[in-house]
């Protein structure tokens, strides 16, 4: 790891794979193969029109775009002449962009279609440090005060090699490469300084993890807005591997059919919809093929126990797992491409649920660990040692420890330079130690693996003086194949409830099965036969809670908590705050008497 700069890393991964493939993206029904000696070219070609409309190193540049492949190439030619590369959530509102463009002081901004741009051009007098506007999307139309992307490329044209090497070999480790904004549960976001070092180091420290092989390749859909889908993106980079753009967030499933990764990044979410899908299908199916997989499973479950102990697996066991594998393991497998070595779930915490059982059907899911102030990476397990709930051990050069108050703290050259124009918030987060201070709740033990328990703010202090972590109990919850979401809430309370949503799908399908006749989904959420049969989930769920964490009441809420209700940040986390003022009143009724029948 001796870059000095994440140019230097592109440059020399672009000079030994000239030709071997670096990226693969999807247009108009067709994927397409760009060679690393292309997207070099490519991205040298951005920078230097960047440098044409006077882009110096410092400046911010800006880009509100869903994942795509131009995204990356401007972030590569920004920070290869200096400039900070800033990400704007395509689902954040108006005011919101406006916020994150003037704060960051953005100077030159990519749009990726229309509904950006009208996002943007709606705030453009509050804009004052703006001075340039990039459409991606050419048959999108624009304004007088908005360029093409054809007409943005032909601005460097008549600028020197010279004009671009004398900009990138003046970049060094400690200068600012990104400036993230963190979504935020509560309060205004604020703007993580990541250094070129922060890259450089973490995607080494990823590799030092993960067995990747060379002919591996990957596809991405977290948004690039988010450090985690940066470090995948330079990880690649950095061992030659390919990476596919997922055509959509929609599509992502034909797109993982269509490449055929060897290993993907996701949120858990995914995961859970893709347990959902699975069980759902299975429910669906013949009573035969019914059994078939429900066997199937008790094996697939014995033998990853086996494996999860480093025990070995009987001949007997292993001739059915083999036959279960045939017959059942194997077509789910397919429909992710049929390469898959494993999976990465971060941002989030994964059920171990989920997680045991994927590892049943032969997926290995690798739960890791990390925050945008620690350059989105500082724990993961391994292939070949892994723990399902917890996180795993700290990267190499990574350390950390649990404070006093039982809070996560990491320390390393992951750990982010501060907060942009907000030493106070600095000095908060970041001690004088270098200790990163993440706000998480866990326990670290024997193995050095660490568990993250909560955040240290949503911890529920009832009434008694119990200490609830919220996490827990809504996984526990959403185990529930009728259960999408939940809320856990309680604090200062003699008991704990909770605002749930519904899986429309399961919950219609189980309705019709019961020939219970409903016009819409918010007639069907009120009905009391569903109320009944989440009663019963619920009752199902606190079996496996301790007998304070139980839900002695709940309230269905018939849409989906979400991004532009302002309850969900950007990366699906809940606003509490936010929920709980928006749903006070049906919250108070929960708690009217104080002695629940629920």
């Amino acid at each position: 790891m001796q870059e000095h700069s994440i140019h230097q890393l592109f440059e020399d991964a672009c000079r030994d794979r000239a030709d071997e493939v670096a990226y693969r993206y999807k247009r108009r029904g067709q994927w397409h193969a760009l060679t690393w000696r292309q997207q070099y070219r490519a991205c040298q070609q951005i920078a230097k029109s960047m440098i044409a409309l006077g882009v110096q190193k410092g400046d911010k540049v800006n880009i509100i775009s869903s994942t795509r492949l131009e995204w990356v190439q401007c972030d590569f030619a920004a920070m290869s002449i200096g400039a900070a590369t800033v990400g704007i959530y395509p689902t954040l509102l108006q005011e919101d962009c406006a916020f994150i463009i003037n704060h960051s002081e953005c100077t030159l901004l990519f749009v990726e279609n229309r509904e950006q741009l009208d996002k943007i051009l709606a705030v453009r007098t509050d804009l004052t440090a703006l001075r340039h506007i990039v459409l991606y999307d050419s048959d999108a139309g624009k304004t007088s005060e908005v360029m093409s992307w054809e007409t943005f490329l032909s601005k460097g044209h008549d600028r020197s090699e010279d004009d671009f090497r004398k900009q990138a070999e003046a970049v060094s480790r400690d200068d600012l490469a990104a400036i993230v904004y963190t979504s935020g549960t509560t309060g205004v976001p604020k703007g993580a300084m990541l250094t070129h070092e922060n890259f450089l180091f973490t995607s080494w420290a990823v590799l030092e993890c993960l067995k990747t092989e060379e002919k591996f390749e990957t596809i991405l859909f977290l948004p690039l807005a988010h450090a985690f889908a940066r470090i995948i993106v330079f990880t690649c980079m950095r061992k030659g591997i390919a990476l596919a753009f997922a055509e959509s967030l929609e599509k992502v499933a034909e797109s993982i059919r269509e490449t055929r990764p060897h290993f993907f990044a996701s949120v858990p979410r995914i995961y859970e919809k893709v347990y959902e899908k699975i069980i759902h299908g299975a429910d669906e199916a013949s009573a035969l093929k019914r059994k078939l997989f429900h066997w199937a499973l008790k094996i697939g479950y014995a033998v990853s126990e086996l494996q999860q102990q480093n025990q070995p697996v009987p001949k007997k066991l292993a001739r059915k797992h083999r036959l279960a594998d045939k017959l059942v393991f194997k077509k789910i497998r397919t429909a992710l491409g049929g390469r898959l070595q494993f999976a990465i779930s971060g941002a989030a915490p994964l059920s171990p649920a989920i997680a045991e059982f994927f590892h049943a059907c032969g997926i290995l899911l690798l739960e890791g660990y990390g925050m945008t102030e620690s350059t989105s990476f500082s724990h993961v397990n391994r292939i070949e040692h892994f723990k399902f709930g917890f996180v795993g051990p700290p990267g190499p050069e990574i350390e950390h420890r649990i404070d006093r108050d039982g809070e996560i703290l990491v320390r390393g050259k992951i750990v982010m330079q501060g907060y942009f124009k907000n030493p106070a918030a600095t000095e908060e987060a970041i001690d004088s130690d270098g200790w990163l201070h993440t706000g998480d709740v866990g326990e670290i033990d024997a193995d050095n693996f660490l568990k993250i328990t909560d955040r240290k703010k949503d911890i529920i202090i009832t009434a008694g003086g119990k200490n609830i972590a919220p996490q827990r109990v809504e996984r526990t919850l959403r185990a529930s194949k009728y259960i999408n979401q939940a809320v856990a809430l309680g604090d200062k309370k003699k008991y704990l409830t909770a605002l749930l949503t519904l899986d429309q799908p399961q919950v219609e399908t189980w309705a019709i099965a019961h020939g219970i006749e409903f016009s819409n989904w918010h007639e069907l959420t009120c009905m009391p036969e569903v109320e009944k049969l989440i009663s019963a989930e619920v009752a199902t769920c606190n079996q496996f809670l301790a007998s304070f964490e139980t839900i002695k009441r709940f309230a269905i809420i018939p849409e989906e908590f979400s991004i532009t209700s302002g309850e969900l940040t950007p990366t699906l986390k809940m606003k509490r705050k936010v929920i709980a003022e928006n749903y006070r009143d049906l919250i108070e009724s929960l708690y009217e008497d104080e002695n629940p029948s629920k």
